[in-house]
């Protein structure tokens, strides 16, 4: 062994406890989730894509929200269609939010949080639940009500391991 590969090993020898140490003295550290609490594009930070949450309800197909009709509700922004419908929301948010804060209504069913399309949706029982998928949506009318109350059981849960927007 040469004489500089022997200094090397006896530095190592002397380094590395040490550094063992310090790395055992750093306070571990907990992963944030990326996943946040309500559903917002990854481009705007506007909920479930900019679409107005009045319109599910009043229109044949939800409408595009403007900038111009902007609030703020959970610390995200909301567009809506019109003054009258962000008034509307305003006064009653849990009635126009998306379930689940817009998660994938069967993915919350099944015990787990995904992301959804907003263009995909149900209003069952007066309430909006958004899907992943065509086929999460056909799931969940298969049996609404199981789907709806198993997702409400365990919305709680799930969204405590979720970051505020």
């Amino acid at each position: 062994m040469t004489q500089t590969s022997k200094q090397i090993l006896t530095m190592l020898a002397f380094v590395l406890p040490v550094f063992g140490m310090v790395c055992a003295a750093i306070a571990p550290v907990r992963a944030q989730s990326v996943v946040t609490l309500i559903v917002t594009d990854p481009l705007t930070g506007i909920a479930i894509s900019g679409y107005d949450p009045v319109s599910y309800f009043t229109e044949p197909a939800p409408l595009p929200g403007r900038a111009d009709f902007e609030l703020v509700w959970q610390n995200v922004p909301w567009h809506f269609a019109s003054a009258a419908n962000r008034d509307v929301f305003q006064r009653a948010p849990e009635v126009y939010a998306p379930q689940y804060g817009g998660h994938d209504g069967m993915g919350v069913s099944r015990g787990f949080v995904a992301d959804s399309d907003a263009r995909i949706y149900a209003v069952f029982k007066e309430r909006l639940y958004l899907f992943y998928s065509a086929a999460n949506r056909e799931a969940f009318l298969l049996a609404p009500d199981a789907a709806a109350r198993t997702g409400a059981e365990k919305w709680p849960e799930l969204s405590r391991q979720l970051s505020v927007n």
